[in-house]
């Protein structure tokens, strides 16, 4: 198995073929001497092969058992991701229904991002038509009739009186403490 520093160069080597050690080592933002000691480590293990330009050029590439790994390297990495994506829908989702069973059915959503879409997303999948979503970049008064979803780390706001707001960030970061304490506990 690869280390994080180690994977880290085989992307790089992959990707930028005519990159020295020097350019290495500055793109991973550690010495020249450690550079070159993930460089021979990699070489040792058979991820990587270094082929002699000319006298003072080298070039790095990837070995066929160094591109296998970055590949299944690079699907773990997207399957997990697609999981942690479906675990945010499903704590949006009972975000949504926990005001919706309030009687909630307008929400505004302050910030312009991709968890701004995902709420939109999650709320279509829900309710349909049955719920209105409207994004927005500031709290104003008329948003007196509905929830204003926070998407962003700070909201702004103009001092005018809202019916609720709730920072979606702090809310997922508090589903996925108690998901990760049920885990520990075995519930």
């Amino acid at each position: 198995m690869l280390d994080e520093r180690e994977f880290e160069l085989i992307n790089i080597i992959g990707g930028d073929l005519g990159a020295n050690q020097r350019v290495l080592s500055r793109r991973m933002n550690l010495s020249l001497g450690m550079t070159n000691l993930l460089i021979r480590r990699l070489v040792t293990k058979g991820y990587i092969r270094i082929r002699q330009l000319n006298k003072k050029k080298v070039e790095y590439l990837l070995t066929p058992k160094g591109f296998a790994e970055k590949m299944q390297k690079s699907v773990r990495y997207t399957i997990k991701t697609v999981h942690s994506i479906g675990l945010v829908k499903k704590s949006l989702a009972a975000l949504l229904k926990a005001e919706h069973d309030t009687g909630v059915r307008k929400f505004y959503i302050l910030g312009d991002s991709d968890l701004a879409g995902l709420i939109e997303l999650t709320a279509r999948e829900s309710y349909g038509d049955g719920v209105e979503m409207m994004r927005t970049e500031a709290l104003v008064k008329t948003m007196m009739d509905g929830v204003v979803l926070v998407c962003r780390e700070q909201a702004v706001s103009d001092g005018s009186e809202v019916l609720r707001v709730v920072n979606v960030i702090e809310e997922l970061a508090r589903s996925s403490a108690l998901v990760g304490q049920s885990m520990v506990a075995g519930v």
